[in-house]
């Protein structure tokens, strides 16, 4: 007896198999990357209170959240070595060097003695581990979101938002961990031991991530055979308007999710709300950005990619202020999970298509390099010293609404990178 019902022909089977590999491997990297770094802001109390010591505790945040910052220096270097070697030497390469690289940092900081305990050489063991994970990460995204477009160019909205959403999912772990944390242990565990473990936890994420990524298979480049690649190069001498228009599209985008970051810290050192109330609406936060972007990534490419963007954009630079406002205005854990709803509602509808618009700026044989370069250098002004910049303005000022009007602005940015990309047709 025949059955009527079609069945799937085995090569498109074997390429839905490898596609859904390409997806977990170009993503649990990303979001392991996210991970520490979000483990990292939310326990910067207890981390400056061993590796900065301070009579103030304004100043031992702003100290902490400053070598925060400093990592991201490096990222546009790490961008542009790292994306280079990837457009060379293939993205799969590039994909493995990076979640190394990542694991030593991550166990530096897991591992590395207190102020009380080696002095000097403590603070300088911090820094030295978040320039390297720096590093990684900044080849890291250039080759993911490289990875991703080319797994299906006919759904680069969807397939790019993967980039995106394994940073929810990194930053959702993080405040389930830190939540937890600060639920179940005291403040003089947590200061003396309990903010090491979701650090310990990354180590044993990284092995898993690199086996992955060393089995899956690597994506065809097309390249011009009688010509040696060099990418820096031609990215410097032919594309500096891509990398600007790239790099102001992400904008509000990196500003916004590390201003999110801060958030629980903002809970309590603004508001007076519990430890493990503030995390928990992080929790929620990050939910919405793993789930949502996929589906945002899914619109973009059925209804267009800008006409999503250039409207959540602003309505970001409309409702960031109020929002703020409301949120000091009421000071409770209710109004503070429905900000953080509202502000993760908005930038999953942003930045769901943002890795394929991204991408759109530079051609293939350049794409690692220029989404590296661009996006690395972009996170450094706007979003790795984001935190530091938020504790500092709220300080000079006075203002707890600070971060509303920094957002409002990087908010304006990119309204007018996305418009120029369209006109210069950089973008599509």
């Amino acid at each position: 007896m025949v059955s009527n019902q079609a069945t799937e022909p085995p090569q498109s089977a074997a390429r839905n198999v490898s596609r859904t590999r390409g997806i977990a491997a170009a993503t649990i990297g990303n979001a392991l990357e996210w991970f520490d770094m979000t483990i990292y802001a939310l326990l910067a109390i207890y981390i400056g209170h061993n590796f900065f010591p301070s009579e103030s505790e304004s100043i031992q945040l702003i100290q902490t959240f400053a070598v925060f910052g400093v990592s991201y220096l490096v990222r546009p270097l790490g961008g542009l070595i790292i994306g280079s070697y990837s457009d060379r030497n293939g993205l799969k390469k590039g994909l493995m060097l990076t979640i190394r690289l990542m694991v030593v940092g991550t166990a530096l900081i897991a591992f590395m003695p207190g102020h009380d305990k080696i002095g000097i050489l403590a603070p300088l063991g911090i820094i030295l581990a978040r320039l390297i994970q720096g590093f990684s990460a900044g080849g890291e995204f250039g080759a993911a979101t490289s990875f991703l477009i080319a797994q299906n160019g006919k759904r680069r909205g969807f397939f790019g938002s993967f980039q995106f959403a394994s940073q929810g999912l990194g930053i959702t772990f993080a405040a389930i961990f830190v939540a937890g944390l600060t639920a179940v242990l005291n403040e003089d565990d947590m200061n003396s031991w309990g903010w090491r473990i979701p650090f310990i936890f990354g180590l044993l994420v990284g092995p898993v991530g690199y086996i992955i990524r060393r089995v899956v298979e690597e994506v065809p480049v097309e390249r011009d055979p009688s010509t040696q690649p060099q990418p820096i190069r031609t990215l410097f001498r032919t594309q500096k308007l891509s990398i600007v228009i790239a790099g102001g599209s992400l904008a509000i985008s990196t500003a916004l999710n590390f201003t999110m970051q801060y958030m629980p810290t903002y809970g309590i050192k603004e508001l007076g709300l519990s430890q493990s109330t503030s995390f928990i609406s992080l929790v929620i936060t990050g939910s919405i950005l793993t789930f949502a972007t996929p589906v945002v990534g899914h619109l973009s490419d059925r209804y267009g990619r800008l006409n999503i963007m250039i409207p959540a954009a602003v309505v970001i630079a409309v409702t960031v202020i109020p929002l703020f406002m409301w949120l000091i205005a009421a000071k409770s854990f209710l109004v503070l999970c429905l900000v953080m709803i509202a502000l993760g509602a908005m930038k999953a509808a942003y930045f769901g298509a943002l890795p394929s618009v991204m991408s759109d700026a530079f051609p293939v044989h350049t794409r690692a390099t220029g989404l590296s370069f661009s996006y690395n250098t972009t996170v450094a002004i706007f979003g790795g010293f984001t935190p530091m910049v938020t504790a500092f303005l709220i300080q000079a000022t006075g203002q707890p609404v600070a971060p509303g009007y920094y957002l409002a602005l990087l908010a304006g940015i990119s309204i007018i990178a996305l418009v120029s990309g369209f006109k210069f047709r950089a973008i599509r």
